[in-house]
């Protein structure tokens, strides 16, 4: 059975003079010690690391190697570091202050976008699913949908803007990226793009507060799951706290300066016949200091029905997943609880 609904929101929460431990519907049973923030991260340096300025290169060389490195990174671990993307680093420096100073407002004053339905295009919150939850995240959010349509709270002035710029510009990375993991498919650089009707692609705009928690190895941020859509980009303040799952193990992600943290959706792996396999990540909280992270998703036109894409399908390699409009998918999945890949499984065709 669901906790009760919190009645405020966790940075409100977390700035109580005499909160020294965490209120029991926010401790997760689900961290186990070993994967807990306080023990060890593994190293991040082998995280893959892909350079945008060659893979939009006019070099074929240059554009093959790139190609080549987006290629593997999505096939081994569907995460990689995006550098010199292009985003002014002022950009997001704004996007990430103007976040702050949204969460910063009254909770009186977030109430009025706060939405009631998970397909209401502003909506913000707290934990991930508070009907569904049996232990609530250590987190609030903002989520926005920004195309093909462009919403934004009117609060704080000025965000609006720097939404709209920073939108406009992860949306061009985003196509960049696309094009090539489309060629590295061994399709035409436009496929994906024409297949998934991406001119009305779907855009999302999800803005993190992870406010300072006195007890972290008993809390999540997030749990560990995969995103819906095709690709997410991230950017975030000087906190850590992202993790990446692979190969069985939690890896620690220290961002490199100025670059995005580009996660690959389950739609990616349906589009791509499990070639692909879409990233299962978490974030941890820390003691000391707040977490503000900015993810925007790019998804196919919520029209789209998605499925493997036709030429990677064959005889020895038949279609793995079910189709599905991307509307239905994204609704069932922000509809129930946050679990590893749990929706995504729901459309796999099992074969004996």
């Amino acid at each position: 059975m669901a906790s009760t609904q919190p009645a405020i929101t966790v940075k409100t929460l977390s700035e109580l003079s005499n909160l020294k431990s965490i209120p029991s519907n926010y401790v997760n049973s689900a961290i186990c010690p070993s994967h807990s923030p306080a023990s060890d991260p593994i190293d991040s340096n082998s995280i893959p690391i892909v350079d945008f300025s060659l893979l939009t290169s006019t070099d074929p060389h240059q554009r093959s190697e790139a190609i080549n490195s987006l290629n593997k990174a999505c096939q081994e671990w569907g995460f990689f570091m995006l550098v010199n993307h292009g985003i002014p680093e002022n950009l997001v420096k704004e996007v990430i202050d103007g976040t702050e100073r949204f969460f910063n407002m009254s909770d009186e004053e977030k109430k009025e976008f706060e939405g009631k339905h998970v397909l209401d295009p502003i909506r913000c919150g707290t934990s991930f699913n508070t009907s569904k939850e049996k232990a609530f995240f250590w987190r609030d959010y903002l989520k926005v949908f920004v195309h093909p349509i462009f919403h934004s709270p009117s609060k704080p002035e000025g965000y609006s803007d720097i939404m709209t710029e920073y939108c406009e510009k992860s949306r061009q990375v985003a196509k960049g990226l696309l094009g090539g993991i489309s060629e590295g498919l061994g399709l035409e650089e436009c496929f994906l793009d024409k297949a998934l009707d991406m001119k009305l692609g779907f855009q999302i705009f999800i803005a993190n507060y992870y406010p300072r928690c006195p007890q972290p190895e008993l809390a999540l941020g997030i749990p560990p799951h995969s995103d819906h859509g095709l690709l997410t980009l991230v950017i975030q303040n000087q906190v850590g706290g992202l993790q990446v799952q692979h190969q069985g193990k939690w890896i620690h992600v220290n961002a490199l300066p100025n670059s995005l943290l580009v996660n690959t959706g389950d739609h990616l792996e349906i589009f791509s016949n499990g070639k692909y396999k879409s990233n299962v990540h978490r974030v941890v909280v820390n003691n000391t200091s707040p977490r503000i992270s900015v993810a925007v998703a790019h998804g196919p036109s919520l029209e789209a029905i998605v499925s493997p894409a036709s030429p990677l399908v064959s005889e020895s390699n038949p279609p793995g997943y079910i189709p599905m409009k991307y509307k239905d998918y994204m609704q069932l999945q922000q509809s129930n609880q946050l679990h590893q890949k749990s929706i995504l499984e729901q459309v796999k065709i099992q074969r004996n």
